[in-house]
């Protein structure tokens, strides 16, 4: 490592640490979502624009995303079964109708030149947001196109939510606060990094694709549904997981990439508040056939946001486990679906446009 690249090392981490911190506090004071995430990656942005060359090591990069992969597993509550199973219709028809109305979306995006075809697809997924972004890179997509619009949807569901909710004359609640450094069980925080190492190594090893966020995902929801494996992941550990993710995105960001941002914004906003029109189609319905109230079938459906419409579900006095359960069963099927039906419709537009 030459003196001028150290010298840039040595002024740029500390700057984008600095950055990162005043931003995810200004993020999270006006009530925007994952706000751990986005500062880092905006201070990113900022320095690489102005020249600041850094890179989030690959090993630290990836053993984010298992400690991601391992958060998701662990917020997936048992009881979500339970009632999947009592009404396992109505899900399986909502989360389908989301994910053939982001199908839908996406082709015309990718048709429309907008973007190309696999960014648009990993785009419009709607749901586990971060997922998205992080197994995207696999499938050659643009990751920082497919963050932009993954946390564009987000903010943008959780506004509607939140419209929604006061619409219906209730505020939307304000949210816990958060204790950053709990005790820790050590023996299980040992183990929970072990096993989230050795997922993410099985995941290369078995060549999953998104290994580093599936491979701990699927073993994590399996032995902890199980009581195989108890998990300690403290929320000091998990924010710095989504901060090196953040930061990984936003220092690829170049300014041929926002000046495509720019370009397409219009068209993108349009796009989600399509697939939000068409999720709030499908609560009607279930409105209509299923005796739901609208605020719980509104906020069931809604494409993405799982963490601020829980909070609403549950200050609003809607049936919080119908809409965990809709929301879980389809970040679920997101995750295991997206990736084959992704690839295959690229795979038909490219030969159409052949």
């Amino acid at each position: 490592m030459n003196a001028a690249r150290l010298k840039d090392i040595m002024k740029g981490w500390p700057a984008l640490i600095a950055l990162s911190l005043v931003l995810e506090v200004i993020w999270d004071s006006v009530g925007l979502p994952a706000s751990a995430m986005m500062g880092p990656m905006l201070a990113a942005i900022v320095l690489s624009l102005k020249g600041v060359k850094l890179a989030v090591p690959p090993r630290a990069f990836l053993f984010s995303q298992g400690l991601v992969g391992i958060m998701m597993a662990e917020r997936v509550p048992i009881t979500v079964f339970d009632r999947l199973g009592a009404s396992w219709p109505l899900f399986l028809g909502g989360t389908v109708w989301a994910m053939a109305a982001a199908l839908f979306i996406g082709v015309i995006l990718s048709r429309r030149k907008v973007l190309p075809g696999t960014t648009a697809m990993w785009g419009v997924s709607p749901g586990a947001a971060m997922a998205m972004v992080v197994m995207s890179e696999d499938y050659g997509a643009d990751m920082r196109m497919v963050a932009f619009m993954q946390y564009l949807r987000v903010i943008l569901v959780s506004i509607g939510a939140a419209l929604v909710s006061g619409i219906a004359g209730i505020g939307p609640g304000g949210k816990a606060a958060a204790v950053w450094f709990p005790a820790i069980h050590w023996p299980s925080f040992a183990v929970t990094l072990a096993f989230t190492g050795g997922a993410v190594y099985l995941g290369k090893l078995l060549r999953l694709p998104g290994r580093a966020i599936l491979a701990p995902f699927i073993g994590g929801l399996l032995l902890s549904q199980t009581g195989y494996l108890r998990l300690d992941l403290p929320p000091w550990l998990l924010v710095a997981a989504y901060a090196l993710i953040g930061a990984s995105i936003g220092l690829r960001f170049t300014r041929e990439v926002l000046k495509n941002v720019a370009q397409a914004l219009g068209k993108i906003v349009a796009a989600i508040l399509s697939l939000m029109a068409l999720c709030a189609l499908f609560a009607a319905l279930l409105v209509w056939a299923g005796d739901l109230d609208p605020l719980t079938a509104y906020l069931a459906t809604s494409p993405g946001g799982v963490e601020t419409v829980a909070i609403i579900a549950a200050s609003a006095g809607a049936d919080v486990a119908f809409v965990m359960a809709m929301q879980t069963f389809r970040m679920l099927l997101v995750l295991f679906t997206a990736p084959p039906l992704t690839r295959l419709v690229t795979q038909k537009l490219l030969k159409r446009e052949r």
